[in-house]
């Protein structure tokens, strides 16, 4: 048999490292209406999202970290600024601010000041709708204790009138019926009122159930520590931005506001820490000179009525004038080792807890009151690090050891500073002795009023001083001012931040495409089905003749002379192929032997047999067709024709010839028929007859094309039997229904030669995927819209 060479015009190889563009974009357009409903569907999810949603508005705020230093105070300061009263501290640092804006502390005074924790809400159709300073009611807790503190409940006040209420639990359950401003007792949450806010009840609208929802305090901490956001403006800047999102634009600015406000209020307080802890020292010295100096002044008062001293003789007064500068030096030495030695103790009882200590003790010492002022840094920068750092942190671990050192420094100079003094005493006194032969000649009466008198000096000085240093405090805890300038106040945005429109609608239509763009992807990569020429071309080198589009025509007979269809041009351009397929006939030889198989049943051998005999007789040709798939015969049922004797008859009963055993049919003109007749129990073993190849011999002198319709190679090896009487095997493979796993079965018989000159027929291709026969036929299809759109 003479072997037909390669022909460039029906084999092609793919090169699989190539892709193409435009045919990877067909495969998605396909399912284009796919794309535009999930694109309807996501926007008009979109679309119910921002009906329904609540919208939150941005509110921001500036405010300037003012410093510390001197050289930062401001003019009205600077009057006051001899008295050493100010400019002591050291530099905010902007960054330590912003921990310290956002502590707990802050946060959690802000929404004890605000009653953040107290929601009240009307019910919608989807939604609850929340109120702020314009609901019809309010809620006053008379206690708020710990127990209150960690409630998370709700319940539901419905006016009824200008007067009267009722309370359900959140369930709707009344409990009874009140009157506003009546102190309700609860066994839930203690003592509340319910208070109108003088709303007018003549409004339906007004007398809806209002829902009172209370939080936890550290639960709306948390909410709301995580709101607020606090950055510098600039590294070089001490401004800082404070901006936060809420459902009501009002509540926002409040916040925001009231975060400023507490944040000066806690900054005042560790500003005035040390004043006010030297006022009270001073206070409390005060009481106590005050009270001695009063027994003095009563007991001179008394010495002179008793004695009836008028005053000195001017001999005496020139006496008590010398010694009088030794006796003021003496009593100031003395009254500077007092308060060395209570200011030792002070320390002492201070140092245990790292409190701060008083400046303005009385002691002339600048080393002394430096070492005080460190140690009052010191500490105070602990209390604000303590707010936002660990135990283990370690700018925490230095400013310990930096305390302590301070400590050790300062019982120094007050060690030292005594030491000191005690020498300058026993000096002075030594001085005074040179004068004691001048005291005695002083009558006895007079020098027990001097000594009266001596400890009076003493007594008003020190009155005297500590006066001055009490409204030195007073004035320093009078100009304080706030740790930080509010340069913007908060200001709320009027368009909501969230959620965006533009944001939403434009991540609609991407999800939209997104998902079955998906779908498609997986649906084409988990696919293992056959379904263009490419998928044959990328896994056989086998040539190809053609492929035949699905169609959903009831007839099965789809060629006909009239018929102009795609699926019939498929079937004539097949035709042509099958003609320059076929070997060169010999003289003696008129027909061509093409054998019709596939890899499994189903695929569509019978509809390919019938229709391209019908094809091949269009050209005037003596066509015949043969079933000779033994075991599972289909050409009578798919012609719709009762059953009647054929091959297996024909190979049994030697009587019957080739003429007893054909048909015809009046709807195909030019073909004659023979079916497989009945089923046999052994078809190998009747296939393998010497009949068969009479039979081939015969029918290859009186027709053209002998069409034979065999059994599929993959189940039985029927066809193999009778491969070798054929001029040409049509290997027909059905688009959607292979698995191109399978494909390895046609690729073994051509490598092997089982199936001499094998080409491949795709059958049941779709157009629109392409490869498909777009000539301007019009195609009688009758698929209904609905198939068209779920066929993915």
């Amino acid at each position: 048999m003479e072997e037909f060479p390669n022909n460039h015009q029906f084999i092609g190889f793919a090169d699989d490292n190539k892709i193409n563009i435009k045919e990877e974009i067909n495969k998605y357009l396909l399912y284009w209406y796919w794309f535009i409903a999930s694109v309807l569907v996501a926007l008009i999810i979109a679309f119910t999202y921002l009906k329904y949603s609540t919208p939150l508005y941005s509110a921001s705020s500036y405010i300037m970290v003012k410093d510390n230093l001197d050289a930062g105070i401001s003019d009205e300061l600077k009057a006051v600024a001899d008295l050493g009263i100010v400019g002591n501290s050291s530099t905010n640092n902007p960054d330590n601010e912003v921990f310290i804006v956002t502590s707990r502390k802050i946060i959690g005074r802000v929404v004890d000041s605000l009653a953040l924790n107290i929601g009240y809400f009307s019910e919608g159709i989807l939604k609850k709708t929340e109120y702020y300073r314009d609901n019809a009611i309010k809620v006053q807790f008379s206690s708020k204790d710990s127990t209150f503190r960690h409630l998370n409940t709700s319940f539901i006040v419905t006016p009824l009138n200008e007067k009267k209420f009722l309370l359900k639990n959140s369930e709707g359950k009344i409990f009874d019926e009140f009157r506003f401003n009546e102190v309700i007792d609860s066994p839930d949450f203690g003592k509340f009122t319910v208070v109108r806010n003088n709303i007018p009840f003549d409004n339906k609208a007004n007398l809806k159930d209002v829902i009172v929802v209370i939080r936890s305090r550290k639960n709306t901490i948390d909410t709301y520590k995580s709101k607020l956001s606090v950055q510098g403006v600039d590294k070089r800047s001490s401004v800082l931005n404070l901006r936060i999102s809420d459902p009501i634009r009002l509540r926002a600015e409040h916040i925001l506001d009231e975060v400023v406000h507490q944040y000066n209020l806690d900054a005042l307080l560790d500003k005035n820490l040390v004043s006010i802890k030297t006022k009270y020292f001073i206070e409390e010295r005060l009481a106590s000179v005050g009270f001695e100096l009063g027994i003095i002044q009563d007991n001179l008062k008394n010495y002179k009525t008793d004695f009836g001293i008028i005053g000195y003789s001017a001999e005496n007064e020139i006496i008590l004038e010398s010694i009088s500068l030794n006796i003021d030096k003496i009593n100031q030495l003395t009254i500077q080792l007092s308060l060395i030695k209570w200011a030792k103790e002070e320390v002492a009882k201070q140092v245990l807890d790292n409190q701060v200590l008083p400046t303005n003790i009385g002691v002339d010492d600048v080393n002394t009151t430096n070492a005080i002022e460190e140690f009052n840094e010191f500490v105070l920068e602990k209390y604000r690090l303590e707010r936002i750092a660990g135990v283990k942190n370690p700018s925490l671990i230095t400013l310990n050891k930096k305390i302590e050192i301070s400590k050790k420094n300062l019982l120094a100079n007050l060690n030292n500073l005594q030491n000191a003094i005690e020498i300058q005493i026993e000096n002075t006194k030594q001085e005074a002795n040179k004068n004691q032969k001048d005291i005695l000649r002083i009558p006895l009466i007079e020098r027990g009023m001097i000594d009266i008198e001596r400890e009076q000096i003493i007594y008003s000085e020190l009155y005297s001083y500590l006066l001055k240093k009490k409204e030195e405090l007073a004035i320093s805890l009078a100009v304080t001012v706030p740790n930080a300038k509010i340069i913007d106040d908060a200001y709320g945005s009027d368009a909501p931040v969230s959620p965006n429109k533009n944001i939403i609608y434009l991540s609609a239509i991407i999800i939209g495409l997104l998902v079955p763009f998906g779908i498609i992807y997986l649906k084409i990569s988990l696919d293992t089905k056959i379904h263009v020429r490419k998928d044959i071309e990328s896994n056989l080198q086998i040539p190809f003749l053609g492929d035949i589009p699905n169609s959903d025509l009831k007839s099965r007979l789809i060629i006909e002379k009239s018929t102009r269809t795609s699926v019939a041009e498929a079937f004539r351009l097949l035709r042509t192929n099958i003609n320059y397929m076929l070997p060169k006939r010999k003289n003696s030889i008129k027909g061509s032997l093409i054998f019709v198989t596939s890899t499994i049943s189903g695929e569509g051998k019978s509809f390919i047999s019938i229709n391209l005999a019908a094809s091949l007789a269009l050209t005037n040709k003596k066509v015949l067709l043969i079933g000779m798939d033994l075991r599972a015969p289909k050409i009578n049922n798919y012609l719709s024709i009762p059953d009647q004797k054929g091959i297996t008859d024909y190979i049994l009963d030697n009587e019957l010839t080739l003429e007893d055993i054909k048909f015809t049919l009046p709807e195909i003109d030019g073909v004659d028929f023979v079916s497989s007749g009945l089923i046999p129990p052994n078809p190998s073993e009747l296939l393998l007859d010497k009949c068969i190849k009479k039979l081939f011999k015969k029918v290859k002198k009186e027709y053209d094309y002998i069409i034979v319709d065999t059994a599929p190679v993959s189940l039985v090896t029927d066809t193999l039997l009778i491969a070798s009487y054929a001029d040409l095997f049509l290997y027909v493979v059905r688009a959607n229904h292979l698995d191109k796993r399978m494909l390895i079965v046609p690729n073994t018989l051509y490598k092997e030669n089982k199936l001499p000159n094998m080409a491949i027929v795709l059958n049941g291709t779709d157009s629109k995927r392409g490869y498909g026969y777009g000539y301007g036929y019009v195609e009688n299809d009758q698929k209904s819209y609905h198939k068209k759109v779920f066929q993915l």
